[in-house]
C-alpha cells in the first residue's frame, strides 16, 4: 500500500470535517437536539460507537437515563455545560470526563450556555439492552434494533 492509499480504518481529519451531520432528538425530550457525526460508522465498527457530536446553546442532549449493560462515556473538547450525575448538577467543560461504568446512575448534560458544547462520546452497541428513564418512571426495552418502553408502575414481576 503507497501512501495516497488508505486502509477503510484510517479516518483523515479532512475526511471528517466533509462529512455530512446529523441531528438527532430524544423522542421524550423536547428539548432534545444534538448534531454530529459517528465516526466509529464510517470505519464499519459495529459493537462500539464513537461519535463526535455538539449541542447547540439552550438544548439538551437526549434524557436522564441509565443504562443496566451498556457502557458509555463522554469527553468534553469545547465548550460548558451542565451535567446531571446521579440526580446532582455539576458544570463541566473542555478537558472534563465522564465514564458510566454498568449499571450505571442517571445521567444527562445539558447547554445553557452561549456556545456550543463540543464532545467525544462514545459506548458498547450491544444487541440487547434496558435503560431507565427515572424524572420519566420509565423503562426502555431494546433487542437489536427494535425498542420497547413501559411505565415503571406497569412492571410486573415474572
Amino acid at each position: 500500500m503507497n501512501n495516497n492509499q488508505k486502509p477503510r480504518c484510517l479516518l483523515k481529519a479532512n475526511a471528517i470535517k466533509q462529512l455530512p451531520e446529523q441531528t438527532v432528538c430524544h423522542p421524550l425530550n423536547p428539548n432534545s437536539e444534538i448534531s454530529g457525526v459517528s465516526l466509529s460508522e464510517q470505519v464499519g465498527m459495529q459493537r462500539i460507537g464513537f461519535h463526535l457530536v455538539k449541542i447547540p446553546p439552550g438544548k439538551e442532549s437526549f434524557i436522564y437515563h441509565s443504562h443496566e449493560f451498556e457502557e458509555e462515556f463522554v469527553y468534553i473538547l469545547s465548550g460548558r455545560g451542565i451535567a446531571e450525575i446521579d440526580g446532582v448538577e455539576f458544570e463541566v467543560t473542555t478537558g472534563d470526563f465522564m465514564g458510566f461504568p454498568t449499571p450505571s446512575v442517571g445521567h444527562h448534560l445539558k447547554n445553557p450556555f452561549d456556545e456550543n458544547l463540543v464532545y467525544v462520546m462514545g459506548g458498547e452497541r450491544r444487541e440487547m439492552e434496558i435503560a431507565d428513564f427515572p424524572h420519566l418512571k420509565k423503562r426502555m426495552f431494546r433487542n437489536r434494533k427494535q425498542a420497547q418502553i413501559t411505565d415503571w408502575d406497569k412492571l410486573e414481576d415474572f
